[in-house]
């Protein structure tokens, strides 16, 4: 068990370090205020507009950093800061989410898997967990249950790669827009594309992290299957 612990210890430093880049990234660029004057919610609803995307509503939601797009109800959930924010981190931020918008109204195909995965690994993250400890407990007389939790934690670890594309793709989508409309140039652009890599870094973070453990999971069972 203490190689699971390292690789815990290991990665959840990775993601300290990464999480408060980001962190401090997101602060400087907010206090960098955007030339056109634009809010964030202004910027997504002229993206999507601009998009061809309908139906997509921009709303707030409470928090910091918990900007998201929901293709459930089709909106465009910025936090008070990116909402009413007219920086460079907003500017980004709103591009962003409105990039996973477009996505969903072009039908990205990383999306739809992924979207068609949240049921299952909303069902297996209940009891995964638990399945795997019992199962390395028990490899040598049930092997199969430590098995099973294999294949639970190997979705899991499936979505976080599938996400990565979906990530890139948007963040992408984003800056192109930013610079097209002309909405960000020069060193508005760099600074707004600088914020969203290290967003994006997260996310490669947890993938990796959740590669090495199931790596992890699969040697235990190996090892005592010999």
């Amino acid at each position: 068990m203490m190689g699971i612990y390292v690789i815990f210890g290991v990665f959840m430093l990775i993601s300290w370090l990464v999480s408060n880049r980001l962190k401090s990234k997101f602060n400087k660029y907010s206090k960098v205020g955007l030339r056109s004057g634009l809010s964030g919610k202004e910027i997504a609803e002229k993206m999507l507009r601009e998009s061809g995307v309908d139906g997509v509503r921009v709303i707030s939601t409470p928090g910091k950093l918990t900007d998201h797009y929901n293709p459930m109800d089709k909106t465009v959930n910025l936090s008070p800061e990116v909402y009413s924010g007219r920086s460079i981190s907003a500017a980004a931020v709103a591009a962003h989410e409105c990039g996973h918008a477009v996505q969903h109204a072009r039908s990205y195909a990383f999306l739809k898997m992924r979207s068609a995965l949240v049921p299952v690994i909303s069902v297996s993250s209940r009891y995964m967990q638990w399945i795997l400890l019992i199962g390395i407990l028990t490899v040598q007389a049930y092997p199969g249950i430590l098995l099973a939790g294999i294949v639970m934690f190997a979705l899991t670890t499936l979505f976080s790669f599938i996400t990565l594309p979906v990530e890139f793709d948007a963040t992408n989508r984003a800056l192109v827009w930013l610079r097209d409309t002309g909405l960000t140039v020069g060193e508005e652009h760099s600074s707004a594309k600088d914020a969203l890599k290290w967003a994006a870094l997260t996310y490669v973070v947890a993938a990796l992290a959740s590669l090495a453990t199931l790596l992890y999971y699969i040697m235990i069972f190996l090892g005592n299957r010999r």
